[in-house]
């Protein structure tokens, strides 16, 4: 799937869309959009990526970067690094792309050094911790990522506030000796981002960490897997995947009587995922990044005005939103400050703090960024599936700001 997203003839429907003969005189700059429709992790991806499709074209018909419009390629590389690496270097020679929203961990820790070396800032939905030193200064850093950033807690910061919401469950609800916590997900660079980092924070936390268990990222009969986190005694078990992975997850595991308490990423919950868990998810805990569909906050008139006709969307699609947002504001800064260029942009993202792009208040969790530390947020949300008279719901029951320790950066 190849989409060009050109709203309205980009600068002849800038034009029409600002009414001016100035706007027709500004010159489009290019920014690339990598999503997973059809591959591995395209249950989500369609939504975080639609997101992030639906706010850009918005940008466009209202007023494009104060003026300049965009121009944009939205292309499912189908979570396929070489086809990833491959994209970005056409969208570099051919288009002299300035900014890229991107995907896949992957692929986005493939890239770093690329974007690093042609000054192109990345805005992934990858948020592996190893993205968050921008100098490489950090022992724990495997390589400097100057022009990463990414919008809410890193995998490893959202690991540590479940094993720290876990800790407290397991004495809130009378838990003897020490819990056991295991980590489940496919031996794969998005599941494994946060492996070593929780473990370490969990052990400290009070935990016996059990050696991890591999759970493909493609659905099946995961009975053996849920056996030996059964036998294991594991109380706690981390869940590294997404989608129907997760759901035949804890079908199996229910199957076999395994009775463990679930804590999911940012990936592995949603309100798809538990409806189709049923009433074996209840109980589910996952961890989010910014405000529900239906949240009374004010910013969300402004995410369903991005997504009308679509109807109510999922935190994935409005996580999309946020990450366009920000890059659109710092694409606004480097307008005002010596150009549209990516080395500006980049520049842009330090120029606020505690920042909560315009018109999504109570939506984005405010955020920092510096030329130091590209940990946007310490902050993560926790909410929790439940399933009652044959429905679904889903209730936030806890926020914890961790703190910005120097030895998690890039990590």
């Amino acid at each position: 799937m190849k989409t060009m997203l050109t709203s309205l003839g980009l600068a002849a429907g800038m034009a029409l869309a600002l009414g001016s003969t100035s706007a027709r005189a500004e010159n489009p700059v290019f920014v690339g959009h990598l999503m997973d429709i059809t591959g591995a992790t395209g249950f989500v991806g369609k939504l975080y990526g639609a997101g992030v499709a639906d706010t850009l074209k918005y940008f466009n018909t209202h007023g494009g970067i104060n003026g300049t419009p965009l121009d944009v390629e939205s292309v499912d590389y189908a979570y396929e690094v070489p086809r990833a690496i491959s994209q970005y270097k056409q969208w570099v020679s051919r288009n002299h792309m300035v900014a890229m929203q991107g995907w896949g961990t992957g692929d986005t820790e493939a890239l770093i050094g690329f974007v690093a070396k042609d000054k192109i800032p990345v805005w992934s939905a990858s948020y592996s911790g190893h993205l968050t030193d921008p100098t490489g200064k950090s022992p724990r850093t495997q390589k400097s990522a100057p022009y990463n950033f990414f919008y809410g807690p890193s995998y490893s910061d959202g690991c540590r506030a479940l094993a720290q919401w876990a800790a407290e469950d397991w004495k809130a609800s009378g838990g003897q000796g020490r819990p056991k916590f295991i980590h489940a997900g496919d031996n794969h660079p998005y599941p494994n981002a946060p492996r070593e980092a929780c473990a370490e924070y969990a052990t400290e936390l009070g935990f016996d960490v059990i050696p991890p268990v591999v759970v493909s990222l493609k659905p099946g009969d995961f009975k053996a897997q849920c056996l030996t986190i059964k036998e294991s005694g594991a109380n706690y078990v981390y869940v590294a995947n997404l989608g129907p992975s997760t759901v035949s997850l804890v079908k199996s595991c229910k199957t076999v009587g395994t009775n463990v308490k679930f804590v999911a990423n940012i990936w592995g919950g949603d309100e798809a995922t538990l409806e189709a868990m049923g009433a074996d998810g209840d109980g589910y805990v996952f961890v989010a990044a910014n405000a529900f569909w239906n949240d009374d906050v004010p910013g969300m008139a402004l995410v369903k005005e991005i997504a009308a006709g679509r109807g109510p969307q999922t935190h994935h699609y409005i996580r999309g939103v946020c990450s366009a947002f920000y890059m659109k504001e710092a694409m606004e800064w480097a307008k005002a400050n010596g150009g549209i260029t990516g080395e500006n942009i980049k520049k842009g993202m330090y120029a606020q703090a505690n920042w909560v792009p315009k018109g999504l208040e109570g939506v984005c969790i405010p955020s920092t960024w510096t030329a130091e530390d590209h940990r946007g947020t310490m902050t993560a949300f926790i909410y929790q599936g439940m399933f009652s008279d044959g429905k679904v719901s889903v209730k936030k029951i806890g926020e914890t700001t961790l703190p910005r320790r120097a030895e998690w950066l890039g990590y």
